[in-house]
């Protein structure tokens, strides 16, 4: 494939074959020290997009408090976001090398894991309130997918373990930002989470 380096520059060219389905790219990103900077900033950068999909999602409502949404959702949620992302690379990390007897790199999880977080950046899309929800799980559903293969290519594991380590960890990871979107003190409109996690249950 002439594939060399994951680093910054070649961002886009990785994501073009995510775009393409080319599960390939875990293989060429999980082995290469050079892909952890890039795999972080794509969960960063889908993790931003996600809130500033919020926050543009207000402005299309005319919501009040479009100050307090921006904050919340888009600077806040996305840092917590991402927190709960390296969770739930950590908890696929331990399940499988700890309870599970797999081979299980940190490092090769973060590089492959990050790389699949980018369908995220779907979420930008809610901004469109009558498609919020599908947009949302459109996000949702093809993070979960990559994943599974993200983790694949980076352990040893057979696919039922792949799905049980990724399910609780993405179940931690949910959980978690419906938690947070749900903080009494921050007011109905929403909590410090992105995407369609900020819209709580008093909405």
């Amino acid at each position: 494939m002439g594939f060399q380096s994951a680093g910054f520059q070649n961002i886009p060219g990785l994501l073009g074959r995510l775009i393409r389905l080319d599960l390939t790219v875990f293989d060429d990103v999980r082995d290469d020290p050079a892909a952890t900077g890039p795999a972080i900033a794509v969960v960063a950068v889908a993790s931003f997009l996600a809130g500033l999909g919020t926050w543009l999602w207000a402005f299309v409502e005319d919501a009040p408090d479009k100050g307090e949404v921006f904050l919340k959702a888009t600077i806040l949620g996305s840092i917590f976001q991402a927190a709960l992302w390296l969770l739930w690379v950590y908890i696929v990390a331990m399940i499988l090398s700890r309870l599970l007897g797999a081979g299980a790199d940190m490092n090769r999880l973060i590089r492959t894991m990050g790389l699949a977080f980018a369908p995220m950046a779907i979420s930008l899309l809610i901004l469109l309130s009558v498609l919020a929800i599908p947009f949302a799980a459109i996000a949702i559903g093809a993070t979960f997918l990559l994943t599974n293969a993200a983790i694949t290519s980076a352990t040893d594991a057979p696919p039922d373990r792949v799905a049980l380590a990724n399910l609780i960890g993405f179940a931690a990871f949910a959980i978690i930002l419906g938690i947070l979107s749900n903080v009494a003190e921050w007011g109905v409109l929403g909590g410090l989470a992105p995407g369609i996690f900020f819209f709580n249950l008093s909405f």
